[in-house]
């Protein structure tokens, strides 16, 4: 049963860079930039719609590793309960989905 009153439970995932982000990244770097400097360089040449899609496209390869995961450990779960389960005399229909392509992001 899903706790919908739990802090961690989430219907879509918001990520964000900020300039504070990048005001903090700048130290890290040993550099030096005030907000609007950053504002703007987020802000040129494209510069904060491919972080976007960098953002997406990694998300998407961390939740298609972690189904994988998911998905090895209930078929080796399962290959364990079959092998001392009795075998049932009804034929199962294989549900299988069918692969599916990657979103692209624009």
């Amino acid at each position: 049963m899903i706790d919908l009153k739990k802090k961690c439970w989430r219907e879509k995932v918001t990520a964000e860079i900020t300039v504070a982000h990048m005001l903090q990244f700048a130290r890290e770097l040993g550099t030096s930039i005030d907000a609007a400097e950053a504002a703007t360089f987020l802000n040129e040449h494209g510069r904060a719609q491919a972080v976007w899609t960098h953002m997406m496209q990694a998300g998407e390869e961390f939740l298609k590793s972690s189904l994988a995961e998911r998905t090895r450990f209930h078929k080796n779960a399962t290959a364990v309960t079959r092998s001392v389960m009795p075998h049932s005399p009804l034929p199962h229909k294989n549900t299988r989905p069918s692969e599916t392509t990657s979103v692209l992001y624009q």
